[in-house]
């Protein structure tokens, strides 16, 4: 007989189904829903026991899902998928529900680069990138990276696991997807605002193609307002062109055209995911693209935000954190990557181990002798001692240190 509890399996109206048959037959299951809501006011988690509470939501399409109730995400289990850090271990804490707002009926953002352009008021296209790096805007406000950011980690692709397996981009879009369903974003849609590269295949080409036009189909001049659009997906190449870079994207043929101003600004903004150093460890580029429509067809970025990752989509600060990501991954460690957002002098963990109670926490340190970056590390250290739980550090001069669990076979301090 199966298991009645264990992580993905959920628990509505006193009948269990697992998570992802839930996700997959959200309209057939919307009676078993609203039972659920009525009757009960919420879904169970069996990850635990006893169980732990889901939020149900409903959105004004009639679409109904589950979420982690607030405040318990750090009681599911390592493996399950509303698994969440505790308070303060995520860039998200600095936003104003101005920003991020979670209502009964789905997610609402704020994004700071406006998708839809009056054309009575042409200055609004130059002011809007200069929005997502402003610090006081932002936390009323999500930037690109924060959207980003935000993305990864409600699709939980900021964790590892071994026993579930290393991700690949079909899972990341999977994942994806599923938030863009549950999600608004500047008072549209999020699964229409944001399209996300599906995975290649050649019996998937011919709808791949015709979802991505109908897409671009979106954007361009409607009455008196240009509307523009996010596409989220893998760089594989950056190609010189006359008037400035082609992005070409894994998955997609179709490339993306970009000023040199902007690719400039994006590799100076987000020197790691750029850099030379990374792509010796076999990391990836991950980018969210502001586009626009040519007059001629063309797909247009006007922003972007770029993150550095593992070659399994783990995101990660740089080529050092890479390295640390992929050896607690062959030592199977479960592991959290906290995420920034738009904050960049929010102190955080590198990485955050949940196979041990109380969690432990991975430092990577790869600068040496600037001011501010020993005084972020004393804050760390001070904050693990308040905190009580292990510290494991690395010094990029110097070896790996032992990492594997006790009594577990890994590779050792030299791998």
């Amino acid at each position: 007989m199966a298991p009645t509890t264990g992580p993905g399996r959920i628990q509505l109206a006193g009948r269990t189904v697992q998570l992802a048959w839930l996700r997959e037959h959200s309209t057939q299951t919307a009676p078993l829903f609203a039972r659920a809501r009525a009757e009960v006011g919420h879904a169970w988690c069996l990850c635990r026991r006893p169980g732990l509470r889901l939020v149900i939501r409903c959105t004004r399409a009639g679409r109904y899902h589950v979420a982690g109730w607030p405040g318990e995400g750090e009681q599911h289990d390592p493996q399950c998928p509303f698994r969440k850090l505790a308070p303060g271990h995520s860039g998200r804490d600095h936003y104003s529900t101005q920003a991020i707002r979670e209502a009964d009926d789905g997610v609402y953002i704020r994004l700071a680069t406006p998708l839809a352009i009056p054309l009575t008021h042409p200055d609004t296209r130059d002011a809007a990138s200069e929005d997502t790096r402003d610090e006081t805007s932002s936390r009323r406000s999500v930037g690109l990276l924060g959207l980003l950011h935000w993305l990864w980690e409600q699709a939980q692709l900021n964790v590892s696991h071994p026993q579930a397996g290393p991700l690949t981009w079909r899972k990341c879009h999977a994942r994806l997807r599923q938030q863009l369903r549950e999600a608004t974003i500047n008072g549209r849609a999020m699964d229409e605002a944001l399209y996300v590269v599906p995975p290649f295949t050649p019996a998937a080409a011919d709808a791949n193609a015709a979802a991505l036009d109908a897409f671009r189909a979106r954007l361009g001049r409607h009455g008196m307002t240009e509307r523009r659009a996010l596409i989220l997906g893998q760089i594989k190449e950056v190609a010189p062109t006359p008037y400035g870079v082609a992005y070409r994207l894994a998955h997609q043929r179709t490339p993306l055209y970009a000023r040199a101003a902007l690719h400039a600004r994006a590799t100076r903004s987000y020197r790691h995911a750029f850099g030379k150093t990374a792509a010796e460890h076999g990391a990836t580029q991950i980018a969210l693209f502001v586009v626009e429509r040519s007059p001629k067809g063309h797909l247009i970025a006007v922003d972007l935000a770029a993150m550095l990752t593992t070659g399994t989509y783990i995101p990660a600060d740089s080529s050092y954190e890479v390295v640390m990501a992929d050896a607690l991954t062959a030592c199977r460690r479960a592991f959290i990557k906290p995420l920034r957002y738009d904050t960049a002098d929010a102190v955080l963990p590198d990485f955050v181990l949940t196979d041990v109670a109380p969690a432990a926490y991975v430092e990577v340190y790869g600068i040496h002798g600037r001011e501010s970056y020993d005084r972020r590390k004393a804050e760390k250290r001070e904050f693990y001692q308040r905190q009580r739980g292990q510290l494991i550090e690395w010094d990029v001069t110097q070896p790996l240190p032992l990492l594997a669990r006790s009594g577990q076979r890994g590779p050792g301090p030299s791998a």
